[in-house]
């Protein structure tokens, strides 16, 4: 959602019990959008219409009191699946097959692999490292910052960069990307980030995008990277398969 959806949706959450009995162009009216802003906002958070949405905001309330009672951890835990499940569904869903025919097309041609990660998203990408080399690809993975800002002097016109970062505002990945764009003008940049629009995103020249809950821990996140390994998995068995029908 945008920041304006987060809004009402955020209001919707607090003022259930007062919104209950009221009309949408009444509950327009108080969040200052146009009924038709707040209709398209119902239905992408899941609601086929506002008839719908305001039974669940009634039928809500009315069991609150039995909900209060189940053990919260339970009711959280469920939660957490449910989403978890969601995102990677959605993540899976949404994947462009043009983008990864594209994609494929590219590593055909054997190129080196780049890439590009850090924080939480290194350890996935250890994942990702290993599978591409054991398919015969040579990985380049830079772990810590200096060898990321070294690695762009051995980039060729042929190979292919990917770069894994969430929010894709990552201040030193855009600046190494800023470099290499200078310097290897023809090398391909693959982003994987969030599906909001964001700097990393608007420098690559492919762009995947996945759904996941962003979770943080005593400062530490602790965000599931599941997403970003299902679509570099599948972008290698699209690979596998297009390999084996050109070899028969």
């Amino acid at each position: 959602m945008n920041k304006n959806e987060q809004i009402l949706l955020d209001y919707v959450i607090k003022n259930m019990d007062d919104i209950k009995n009221r009309s949408i162009r009444e509950l327009a009216a108080e969040c200052f959008v146009s009924t038709t802003t707040f209709l398209r906002f119902v239905r992408k958070i899941g609601f086929s219409g506002y008839s719908e949405f305001i039974t669940v905001i009634k039928y809500t309330i009315l069991n609150q009191d039995q909900t209060e009672e189940v053990n919260p951890f339970v009711v959280n835990q469920v939660a957490n699946r449910t989403e978890y499940l969601k995102n990677i569904n959605e993540t899976v869903r949404v994947l462009d097959n043009d983008k990864l025919n594209a994609i494929v097309t590219l590593m055909t041609k054997k190129p080196k692999l780049y890439f590009f990660a850090k924080g939480f998203s290194k350890y996935a990408a250890e994942y990702i490292e290993y599978l591409y080399t054991l398919k015969g690809f040579i990985v380049i993975f830079p772990k810590n910052y200096e060898q990321r800002q070294l690695a762009y002097r051995n980039i060729n016109q042929d190979d292919i960069l990917f770069v894994f970062n969430y929010e894709g505002e990552d201040k030193e990945l855009i600046e190494i990307l800023q470099i290499i764009e200078r310097k290897c003008q023809y090398a391909k940049l693959v982003s994987i980030t969030s599906a909001n629009n964001n700097t990393i995103q608007n420098m690559s020249d492919i762009n995947l995008y996945l759904f996941t809950d962003e979770l943080y821990q005593h400062k530490v996140e602790m965000t599931s990277h599941v997403s970003l390994i299902a679509i570099m998995e599948l972008l290698l068995y699209q690979y596998n398969e297009v390999e084996e029908n050109q070899i028969l």
